[in-house]
């Protein structure tokens, strides 16, 4: 309602020097009219303290409101880049901590692989080596009792083609011990130089 109001006396007061100059002869536009003048310099001076005094003030607190909020916006929008660059980094960061870890677990894993292989490769060289001394020692064993049985056969056949050359029976526990003691003290390497 203000403002229907000062607009209608604006309009007022601007049409009075057109009404003033109704009544004379067209009025030439280089000569200079004081009156009209005047009246224009009046209307200029109570439109600019109206609008000074009811326009320019809210106009300039909104100007003035408006360019806070947008260096508020601008620094807001500073503090979250800056925010985001130190968050970045930080996760670059930890992102070059994990591969650098995953790198060690890797190595880790591949010295602990290598490590359990060459025990595994040890391990099996060790039962190898005893298997095959278990089998020297096996076949030492049945070379022993071979050479035992070859013996007592031996024994048993000198005993009985001796006994049929003399041709009388001798006592069989007596021959035994003497061819035995006999096949004792005659060791291998006198067996093969008497051949």
């Amino acid at each position: 309602m203000r403002t229907l109001l000062r607009s209608l006396a604006l309009s007022l007061l601007a049409a009075t020097p057109a009404l003033a100059q109704e009544g004379t002869e067209a009025p030439n536009l280089l000569s200079p009219n004081y009156g009209l003048m005047f009246w224009t310099l009046i209307i200029f001076v109570i439109l600019a303290f109206v609008l000074t005094k009811f326009a320019f003030g809210p106009i300039t607190k909104s100007v003035e409101e408006r360019e806070r909020a947008l260096e508020e916006a601008i620094n807001a929008a500073k503090r979250d880049r800056e925010e985001a660059a130190r968050l970045l980094e930080q996760h670059r960061a930890a992102l070059d901590a994990s591969r650098g870890e995953a790198q060690k677990l890797i190595a880790d894993a591949r010295v602990a692989a290598e490590r359990v292989r060459a025990e595994l490769v040890e391990q099996a060289h060790a039962e190898q080596a005893s298997m095959l001394e278990r089998a020297r020692m096996e076949i030492e064993s049945e070379k022993s009792r071979a050479i035992v049985q070859l013996r007592r056969e031996a024994v048993d056949l000198a005993i009985a083609g001796a006994g049929k050359v003399i041709d009388r029976n001798l006592d069989q526990a007596a021959n035994r011990q003497l061819v035995e003691s006999f096949l004792a003290s005659v060791t291998p390497a006198a067996v093969s130089s008497s051949r």
